[in-house]
């Protein structure tokens, strides 16, 4: 089964899926939610100097949906975009803190699955209609 099919990308479309990164979904989401919708160019500068840990990762990720977008699907990196980045829950792991007269309070350690879906940028009907009124009234004004 190709991954047309089953992740539902269309040929201008590549992916890349990281399972188990060590944070919270909360803290990861704050960091995707400055990548989505914008250039690659200007996501990968957004992580290299962003101040979370988890930036590393999501870097990790971004950079391999552009190697996968190359590679399988020879789109040029310069014009691609980030169309989609979302977050998922992974497991978490459980543990427990000794309090006093024999107490316990529990810990929780969560994981994060996160998608990163480059592509190039869509251009639907009606901006492309705008755009040829703008340069046809260009023309008309010279």
């Amino acid at each position: 089964m190709s991954d047309k099919k089953r992740y539902g990308l269309d040929d201008t479309q590549a992916r890349c899926f990281v399972k188990m990164i060590k944070t919270s979904p909360l803290k990861l989401n704050l960091l995707v939610r400055t990548i989505r919708n914008v250039p690659v160019a200007k996501a990968v500068d957004t992580l290299t100097f962003s101040k979370k840990r988890s930036a590393i990762d999501v870097k990790k990720a971004l950079l391999s949906a552009i190697a996968n977008a190359e590679a399988n699907h020879n789109l040029d990196a310069d014009k691609l975009v980030v169309q989609e980045a979302y977050v998922g829950k992974a497991m978490v792991l459980r543990r427990f803190r000794a309090r006093s007269k024999g107490r316990a309070f529990k810990i929780l350690k969560p994981f994060s699955n996160l998608t990163v879906v480059v592509g190039l940028p869509k251009v639907d009907a009606a901006s492309e209609k705008t755009v040829k009124a703008k340069k046809a009234a260009k023309k008309g004004d010279k």
